[in-house]
């Protein structure tokens, strides 16, 4: 039997009639109901999960914000320790310049009584030279009288 052109072409629009039919009787343009309600369960329990996650993050942005929080707390101690070192510094400082003071004021005085030791030097100096030349010429007196 051979097959005309005429038969195929009454087989192809056969086809294309029921096509459709056959497609939708079987369920295979649309999802069968059973699968139909796996898909909505799945896409509850992502829903949830979802949430669930976004829950997580949350609670972890929170630990974080206060991880940053407790940081802060601790950078202002750091800050205000540092306060506290400087004043101790200034004070140390200021002892420093009290102590530059109290020496600059012992060594005036160590200059006056190094002043008054070379005056004094002097005079014992200019008291030897008198006492050599009294003696001298005292001596040069008794001298000449023991001769007469």
């Amino acid at each position: 039997m051979a097959v005309t052109k005429e038969d195929l072409e009454k087989i192809s629009d056969y086809i294309k009639k029921h096509l459709s039919e056959w497609i939708s009787g079987e369920s295979l343009g649309s999802p069968p109901r059973v699968y139909e309600i796996e898909l909505r369960e799945r896409m509850v329990r992502i829903e949830e999960e979802l949430k669930n996650q976004r829950e997580l993050m949350k609670q972890g942005f929170d630990l974080m914000e206060k991880r940053f929080q407790q940081v802060d707390k601790r950078f202002e101690q750091v800050d205000k320790r540092f306060e506290q070192v400087d004043k101790r510094f200034e004070q140390v400082d200021k002892r420093f310049e009290e102590v530059n003071k109290r020496f600059q004021q012992v060594d005036k005085h160590f200059e006056e009584i190094e002043k008054r030791l070379l005056e004094l030097a002097r005079r014992m100096f200019q008291f030897m030279v008198w006492s050599f030349g009294f003696i001298a010429t005292a001596t040069g007196i008794i001298i000449a009288v023991i001769k007469l």
